[in-house]
């Protein structure tokens, strides 16, 4: 039976121990399991965490294993090599498609009924790849997805134009790495679309500001790797919002990666597009209005991503 008040981080890396450390914050969860390969680092996070505890919600936060897992309503999966300066999250694939290798069968013969929610990367691949090897319905397993990129999209709108990035609608959709896209054509502050946005406040260049504000997006990681080794704040924020979402059964719209069966001309992939997520996960995918240019930068993200996954799975 799920406990919709437990979950389990599996990995307790920077993203792993800072996914758990917002997730405290916002007392989402009564119970909390960490599970890593070194069992004194995950000891040491729940000690650390417990700590805490009198500024939060009530919260038992313990290390523990795979048999702690059954009655879970959400596994967050992080486990896996860290993206090093220079290395793109595909160069990562082939060491973390091993690591679920060892990972995915101890969840499925414990007879878990929850979400799993992935978030290593790649994360479009590896979601893919946690979907195979679990034999879960497609509504069950989800990925991170540009979730994080949508919101330094928005970020760095509101930055631009001086607003607050609440009143900014704006995704990234595709896959979570190179070949992302911004889908301009739909980008609004409150319902006023963002050209005309920009015109309010005195912005006239678009092309320019559309470019760089798009390349600052794909190419955060990599900055933020090049100064602080790692990055994991902004995930683990983006990873809280979606478990939000799932045990509140919202029915948010975020751009999460799930399998797609048809929708955009793409199929029997992982990629992250618009989608209605709530207690039964990615509930269903959406197919946004995209301009000719957008449609066909989704479709050669999609094709990259086939060619990996043809590679590996």
């Amino acid at each position: 039976m799920i406990n919709i008040r437990k979950a389990a981080i599996i990995g307790c890396g920077f993203v792993g121990a800072s996914t758990a450390f917002s997730l405290v914050h916002k007392g989402l969860f009564s119970e909390l399991v960490l599970i890593d390969a070194d069992q004194k680092k995950a000891e040491g996070e729940a000690m650390d965490l417990s700590h805490g505890r009198p500024f939060t919600s009530p919260m038992h936060i313990y290390a523990g294993s795979y048999d702690d897992i059954s009655d879970c309503a959400l596994i967050i999966i992080t486990a896996g090599a860290n993206q090093k300066p220079g290395e793109t999250r595909l160069d990562l694939v082939h060491k973390n498609i091993a690591i679920f290798k060892t990972i995915i069968p101890e969840i499925t013969k414990r007879d878990f009924e929850g979400i799993l929610l992935i978030v290593a990367n790649p994360v479009d691949i590896l979601t893919y790849a946690a979907l195979k090897l679990s034999g879960y319905p497609k509504e069950r397993v989800l990925g991170s997805g540009t979730v994080l990129d949508s919101a330094r999209f928005r970020y760095l709108l509101s930055e631009h134009l001086t607003v607050d990035s609440r009143s900014v609608h704006a995704y990234i959709i595709g896959e979570h790495g190179d070949s992302e896209l911004a889908v301009w054509s739909s980008s609004n502050v409150s319902g006023i679309s963002i050209n005309d946005f920009c015109e309010l406040r005195g912005h006239y260049d678009h092309e320019q500001a559309m470019n760089r504000i798009y390349h600052t997006v794909r190419d955060s990681a990599y900055e933020i790797i090049d100064r602080k080794g790692a990055t994991y704040y902004g995930v683990a924020m983006a990873v809280s919002r979606i478990a939000e979402s799932i045990i509140r059964n919202e029915h948010s719209v975020l751009p999460v990666s799930s399998l797609l069966n048809g929708e955009y001309g793409l199929r029997d992939l992982c990629i992250s597009v618009p989608t209605i997520v709530s207690g039964k996960g990615a509930e269903q995918v959406l197919e946004i209005p995209l301009s000719t240019d957008e449609l066909e930068k989704l479709k050669s993200s999609a094709t990259e991503l086939k060619e990996v996954l043809g590679s590996v799975i």
